[in-house]
């Protein structure tokens, strides 16, 4: 298979079909699994080693369903192929013969015979997960000058000869010769001959189901003449050198680029590889009583129960998927071909009470005979999922435990994301496209400032917060928004992890906007938008529009937050209901939220979420006019002044807190201490300096003063968490007298508060220790003047690699840990979150990481620190309380990694904890299988 040759024959001899010399072997490895007849080698559990295709082609057969014979390559040669510089093992030839005796037997015909029908062969692609488009295929192998002709005389059908002989030259010289567009050419040049010659000969263009015999076979002249051209090489007239030649295309396409990017983005491991099917062609393009067809069970778009699919009469299964001609649809094939279709309805029931899945199926039918090609498990949207899953157990073909494990995790967030009006849409431009990192669709006017956003949503605008990245200052801003729009930052930037936590639409890293904060100026493409035009964004998919689109809460948003009866009475809202009942009772691992408000708080409670995994005490800072007094703590010069600012500050966050506990209704809050930098409080722009001086009554110089002494080259690693509680002991007073206060206050007012004090940023037993003394002493007084006793609890954030390694000391002194897997992602990687997107697309691309680690848990690196701690700190205290609170918590891969280390609970921003939840149940349901 290594090389293709072309022998030159002596005129007037037909050539044979030459075989290497190596006969079958019993001995050595199975790389070739036959089918046919129905019998069949392999079965549909051999995925990981005949890939979905072949597997599933097997299993066909196995059950009896029309299926043309052949023989599956292994995904063991793909990876001895890449692993021994593109040679193949030395016995593989003679199992490939084999098969083709197989397939020659079965089928009554020779492969390469020249006299009589001959066997041709489709050769295409198998990846264990299926990856529609990305690879190569070739049909009609085996056709030559000789054998066409055996072709003519054995169907009586001149047209369709040379119409398969032109399509092979065509497949054959673009997918192994290497024949494609060169640099500057716009058009396929194979596409482009035809073109030409129909325009020589019609005057213009033709289907090409209407082109004849003579037409074909002068098409064949040019595409061979093309091809000796553009490769130097004439077209091989030997069926075993063009078999090899396929084989080692298919192979060679599992590594092109349009793979890789499929792989990556999908989870998909180079290192599983596709196997190679080599099938016996039948043929749908004999006339009118044969087509093809590629079809769906169910309709995989909104999962309705009906027959969706598409065919095209006279055609072969490529012409459907390329759009050559515009197919018909799948229901049309009963008033066409009334048989064939009855027998397709037949074989639909086989396929979904045998597999138990909706299937997606690609057919034939030959001169009135009906043959399968290929079934899979159909891609679907959330929306189909939801239903195939709900309809299949009402059917009893599934259990409610396949169910849950049918609806992908990843994709839940599609039904809960707010929708554009399709219609509107189609009549949008889109302007630009960046990172979807907040699902959803948003409209708003552009305001490039928090304050302007605040003030213009206070007027009941619509506000679209665009920034060139976003900080803890633009909070309120984003608060404000229905969207958020910038042009630098990656998924797991400060914009996508606040925008997750609200629930808001958010598209990050929008590269080709030109922002210019001065201007109040949004420029792409050459046009300006400027504050209070429209702009619209979908992060779904990351694009963004020009003007105004509107759009509508999901049904299920609609129906749990807002208490809309007529959303609670659709089919999608009761099925999202039984859904979460159902993981419910499968899962073990429980799910908080990430929540600062009391209106965060009520919405992850609606969405099922069993207490607050993290509350950031910093963001209460920022709302109205406690950000004055939060700056007036930072630039005091003595004690008196700081704790004069910080009782300003007291019963803000004690108010804040007692409307948490309200709202969790008895379940517990887990509440980090102030943990960022003092510096992001201060503003850092002159004209801020000068308005907050001018506030405060302070000289600008003070203020510049207190910002340059504050000012960190890495913040991440700088002054900040627990350092600044034990510097200023009397900023984790005043935070441990807000909670203690409120959840006595909460009690007596008849609401169970459960508080958990967290110390951030802890890698030495001793700066636990400091802090916990603190809270200790401030509770015993709180007790004390409230005449109430307060369940509350402390522990710590493991977060950086200090703690984690020694978590078994820490243990002494917290009574739980909560991985902050955001900040131990970081400095466990040495990488920062805010910057890593300029060079992640490239180290994913290279397969250096197989996923963003900011997004989904370095299982290998994170993880191990993770499993460290765990193990260390139960040593030490066998029942301490273990959670997350990084947002990897809402990852449905790092969920399931949190389950399989035994976790309490995982924590997530509120519109993720039915994806955290759907992924925790499905975790619990894979391990109860095991």
């Amino acid at each position: 298979m290594a090389k293709k040759t072309t022998a030159k024959k002596p005129a007037g001899k037909k050539p044979a079909a030459k075989k290497p010399a190596a006969k079958a072997s019993a001995k050595g490895p199975k790389y070739v699994y036959t089918w046919g007849a129905g019998k069949a080698d392999g079965n549909g559990s051999m995925k990981n080693l005949l890939g979905g295709k072949g597997a599933n082609l097997a299993e066909m057969t196995r059950i009896n369903l029309p299926v043309p014979p052949g023989f599956t390559i292994t995904t063991e040669v793909c990876t001895y192929y890449y692993d021994n510089k593109r040679t193949y093992p030395a016995s593989l030839q003679a199992q490939m013969e084999a098969g083709v005796v197989n397939m020659e037997k079965i089928m009554g015909t020779k492969f390469g015979a020249t006299n009589g029908m001959p066997l041709l062969l489709a050769v295409r692609s198998g990846a264990r997960d299926s990856m529609p488009g990305m690879m190569d295929t070739i049909l009609n192998l085996g056709l030559n000058d000789q054998s066409v002709l055996a072709l003519v005389e054995a169907t009586k059908n001149e047209r369709f000869a040379w119409d398969c002989y032109r399509r092979f030259i065509q497949m054959f010289g673009d997918v192994v010769m290497g024949v494609q567009k060169r640099e500057g050419e716009d058009h396929d040049p194979f596409e482009h001959t035809i073109h030409t010659f129909k325009h020589e000969k019609y005057h213009g263009d033709v289907e090409d189901s209407k082109l004849t015999a003579a037409d074909q076979q002068e098409l064949v002249k040019r595409f061979k003449a093309l091809v000796k051209d553009r490769t130097g090489k004439a077209f091989p007239n030997n069926p075993w050198d063009q078999l090899r030649g396929a084989a080692g295309a298919v192979f060679g396409s599992w590594m092109n680029d349009r793979a890789k990017v499929y792989r990556a983005k999908y989870n998909i491991p180079s290192e599983w590889g596709t196997a190679v099917n080599v099938q016996a062609m039948v043929f749908g393009n004999t006339g009118d009583t044969s087509g093809s067809g590629v079809a769906f069970t169910r309709n995989p778009a909104n999962g309705v129960n009906e027959f969706y699919g598409e065919f095209l009469i006279n055609a072969q299964g490529e012409d459907v998927v390329a759009g050559v001609r515009t197919p018909e649809p799948v229901l049309k094939l009963k008033d066409a071909m009334p048989k064939s279709y009855a027998e397709l309805l037949k074989v639909r029931a086989t396929l979904e009470k045998h597999f138990k899945d909706v299937q997606d199926i690609e057919f034939t039918v030959q001169e009135g005979k009906l043959f399968m090609l290929q079934t899979r498990n159909g891609k679907r949207t959330a929306a189909a999922a939801l239903k195939f899953s709900i309809d299949m157990v009402k059917e009893k073909l599934i259990s409610w435990e396949t169910a849950v494990m049918r609806n992908p995790a990843d994709q839940l967030e599609q039904l809960l994301a707010p929708i554009f009006d399709l219609n509107e849409v189609k009549k949008a431009t889109v302007i630009a496209t960046g990172l979807p990192a907040g699902p959803g669709a948003a409209t708003g006017k552009v305001y490039f400032n928090a304050d302007r956003a605040v003030q213009a949503a206070e007027k009941g605008e619509k506000v679209l917060l665009v920034r060139v990245e976003t900080s803890p200052e633009d909070l309120r801003g984003m608060i404000a928004a229905e969207g958020i729009l910038t042009a630098r930052g990656g998924v797991s930037s400060h914009a996508a992890l606040v925008a997750r936590q609200m629930g808001k639409v958010c598209v990050c890293g929008a590269a080709s906007l030109e922002i210019n904060y001065d201007k109040k100026t949004v420029t792409v493409a050459g046009k300006s938008y400027g504050e209070g035009d429209y702009l619209s964004i979908d992060g779904t998919i990351g694009a963004v529009y020009a003007g105004q689109i509107a759009t509508a809460p999901s049904e299920i948003i609609a129906g749990l937050l807002n208490g809309d009866k007529a959303s609670q009475a659709t089919e999608k809202f009761k099925s999202y209901v039984q859904l979460m009942k159902w993981c419910a009772q499968a899962t073990k691992l429980s799910v908080r939220t990430n929540a600062d408000t009391p209106e965060q708080t009520r919405q992850a409670i609606a969405f099922g979420a069993v207490g607050i995994g993290l509350t950031r005490t910093e963001h209460m800072f920022f709302e109205g006019d406690r950000i004055d007094a939060m700056r007036e703590m930072i630039l005091a010069g003595n004690l008196a002044d700081r704790e004069a600012a910080l009782a300003k500050l007291l019963p803000y966050q004690r108010d804040d807190f007692f409307g948490i506990f309200k709202a969790l209704k008895g379940f517990p809050a887990t509440i980090r201490f102030l943990d960022p930098p003092l510096h992001e409080f201060l503003p850092n722009s002159k004209e801020a300096q000068l308005d907050l001086a001018k506030k405060l009554g302070v000289a600008v110089e003070k203020i510049e003063h207190r910002v340059h002494e504050l000012h960190e080259f890495n913040p991440m690693l700088g002054f900040r968490g627990c350092r600044l509680g034990i510097k200023f002991p009397e900023i984790t007073r005043m935070q441990a007298r807000a909670v203690l206060e409120a959840a006595a206050d909460a009690t007596k007012a008849g609401f169970k508060a459960k508080p958990e004090i967290m110390i951030p940023l802890v890698g030495f037993k001793k700066e636990l220790d400091l802090q916990v003394e603190i809270v200790h002493e401030v509770a015993a007084a709180v007790q004390k003047e409230k005449k109430t006793k307060i369940n509350y609890s402390v522990g710590t954030m493991i977060e950086i690699p200090r703690g984690a390694l020694t978590a078994d000391e820490i243990a002494h002194t917290a009574e739980f840990f909560s991985f902050g897997t955001n900040d131990l992602t970081q400095t466990t990687l040495g990488m920062s979150r805010d910057d890593s997107g300029s060079f992640l697309g490239a180290y994913q691309e290279s397969e250096i990481m197989k996923k963003n680690p900011f997004a989904s848990i370095d299982q290998t690196g994170v993880g191990q620190l993770m499993q460290i701690a765990i193990e260390k700190g139960r040593q030490t205290r066998p029942d301490i309380k273990l959670g997350i609170c990084g947002e990897h918590g809402g990852d449905p891969d790092s969920v399931k990694f949190c389950h399989k280390l035994g976790l309490s609970y995982v924590s997530c921003s509120p519109y993720r904890v039915p994806v955290a939840r759907l992924a925790a149940a499905q975790a619990a349901i894979a391990d109860s299988k095991k």
